[in-house]
């Protein structure tokens, strides 16, 4: 029996996990995967259009949100593993996957791994190399910044990389949403995060042995993962689609959800579902 709401919780594998399950019986799924360090709340614009065709799961990863943290080390597999332990534990066979920065990380390792359990991805402001040395000392400095001077810090730090310029004059509201998302995860959850993504291993390789419909989408700002980036993974992925989302930074579904919409809605109504 199906569960629908927000906020559900459901133990899979003595992991409690949060999520939210929107939309019509019968209906496509599709699966929504927050980015680093939010939580599933980052897809509320989406979830509005989505739910009138579409069954729409948005999860909190573990340690984000109102998920549980566990005890075990944070990695991007751990991750992967999670969301295919919820599938299951909610019946879900197949789905449209998409992923948002860490989520995209997610998707493109789950798709990677169990390539039959998914018919379509979206991947929006990602990537698929690893840390280079330079961003992995970044993240290491970050950890003990988030030690030394607290999570505040490291909220206001982030939301200068997170929007492009426009938004600071048109999304404030948006802006303090997402910087209430940051203080709200814990410090463990942080740095256990920042460290799984240091270690994470890179899924450029296997771009051209994807087979089901691929969108990819970026802001044209995005300064985390840039357009070039993006442009990279589309050249590499025979048939994908590539939308550069404009007067947006690294967080385009929620800078400018209007036109990340339509290309999601779009893109969805042109998949056909296996």
């Amino acid at each position: 029996m199906r569960n629908k709401g927000t906020n559900i919780k459901i133990t899979v594998k003595n992991h409690t996990v949060s999520y939210n399950d929107e939309g019509p019986n019968g209906a496509p799924v599709i699966i929504l995967i927050h980015g680093f360090p939010f939580n599933k709340s980052m897809w509320n614009d989406q979830t509005e259009v989505l739910t009138e065709k579409c069954r729409v799961i948005a999860y909190d990863v573990r340690g984000f949100g109102n998920s549980e943290a566990g005890t075990d080390d944070f990695s991007i597999e751990l991750f992967v593993t999670d969301l295919l332990n919820l599938m299951d534990a909610l019946k879900i066979e197949k789905a449209m996957l998409c992923g948002l920065s860490m989520g995209g990380y997610i998707a493109l390792n789950a798709i990677k791994n169990y390539p039959k359990r998914f018919c379509a991805l979206i991947l929006c402001d990602t990537n698929c190399v690893a840390d280079t040395p330079e961003a992995i000392e970044k993240r290491m400095i970050a950890i003990e910044n988030i030690d030394k001077y607290g999570v505040e810090l490291y909220a206001n730090e982030s939301v200068k990389n997170l929007f492009a310029p426009i938004s600071f004059v048109t999304n404030q509201e948006k802006i303090a949403v997402v910087k209430a998302m940051i203080l709200k995860t814990t410090v463990p959850s942080l740095k256990a995060t920042l460290l799984a993504l240091t270690t994470r291993k890179e899924t450029c390789n296997n771009l051209p042995d994807i087979k089901v419909p691929v969108l990819i989408m970026v802001g044209e700002d995005d300064k985390i993962t840039p357009p070039v980036a993006a442009r990279q993974m589309h050249k590499n992925i025979k048939g994908s689609i590539l939308n550069v989302i404009e007067n947006a930074g690294h967080l385009s579904n929620i800078e400018n959800s209007y036109e990340f919409n339509i290309y999601l809605e779009k893109f969805i109504s042109s998949v056909r579902l296996k």
